[in-house]
């Protein structure tokens, strides 16, 4: 379901039907006569819709986190808003970039449509810029021959399949400090990428439990939605919020 495609025809729907009322049948009718339901509704719903449409398509959109590939940064159950300006204004539906305002850099947590299926969201770590060539060997990555900085800080519980707690590290990436989780009993899959132009490679913080660009491959600019910002929600049901979480910055 394009939940952006309905938005818009919604709003386009309301905004007609209060249109043509007003510039064709409005004045005609009798003074006194009741409005019909049809016409009352599209004038209260569209300035709403119009609202939540602007909103929606081109500052904020609102996501939830279905999985544990971006543990720790992220949990299942949080619910994050997703700044859609910052890398330039697109049209809804259509995507088409009208104004271009800057670019993902190295370290950014952005959500972007699946290249093989593209109603589908995923959310990742930018590390490789087009024409970077990205390693990621015995757990270890190399962007460009350069080693990222990391080092270890301690343990996580959850976040493996098997084994209960994780290795916790912090990675540098560009101007970027981030958690990163290790486990022992699963590797992700390794190699060396070279990012085409026009395209990234994302990565998740969870590394061995990551369905990322190493399976998915590389993400067209034209895929990217926006940058993860802040948490506003935490509600993985039936288990109770984490309100600790609300108004958590994502970095």
């Amino acid at each position: 379901m394009d939940f952006s495609l309905i938005l818009v025809l919604a709003t386009a729907l309301a905004g007609v039907i209060w249109a043509v009322d007003a510039a064709l049948f409005a004045r005609r009718r009798a003074e006194g006569a009741v409005e019909p339901t049809v016409v009352e509704y599209a004038r209260s719903f569209f300035p709403v819709l119009l609202l939540v449409l602007v909103v929606r398509s081109f500052l904020f959109e609102p996501f939830r986190i279905p999985s544990g590939s971006m543990m720790p940064t992220l949990l299942v159950g949080d619910f994050i808003f997703v700044n859609k300006y910052e890398y330039g204004l697109r049209l809804p539906v259509a995507n088409t970039k009208i104004l271009e305002v800057g670019a993902p850099k190295r370290g950014d947590v952005i959500v972007f449509r699946l290249p093989q299926e593209p109603s589908v969201n995923y959310i990742k770590r930018l590390v490789g810029l087009p024409g970077d060539r990205v390693v990621y060997r015995g757990k270890r990555l190399w962007i460009n021959g350069e080693p990222a900085a990391v080092r270890e800080t301690g343990r996580y519980e959850g976040g493996c399949p098997i084994q209960p707690v994780a290795t916790l590290l912090e990675e540098r990436l560009g101007a970027v400090n981030h958690a990163i989780l290790n486990c022992s009993d699963n590797a992700g899959r390794e190699g060396e990428f070279v990012v085409p132009a026009g395209t990234y490679f994302f990565m998740g913080d969870n590394r061995d439990n990551s369905q990322d660009s190493r399976y998915i491959g590389f993400v067209p600019e034209g895929n990217v939605v926006g940058r993860a910002v802040r948490i506003w929600m935490n509600w993985d049901i039936p288990h109770m919020p984490q309100w600790s979480r609300i108004g958590g910055k994502v970095e």
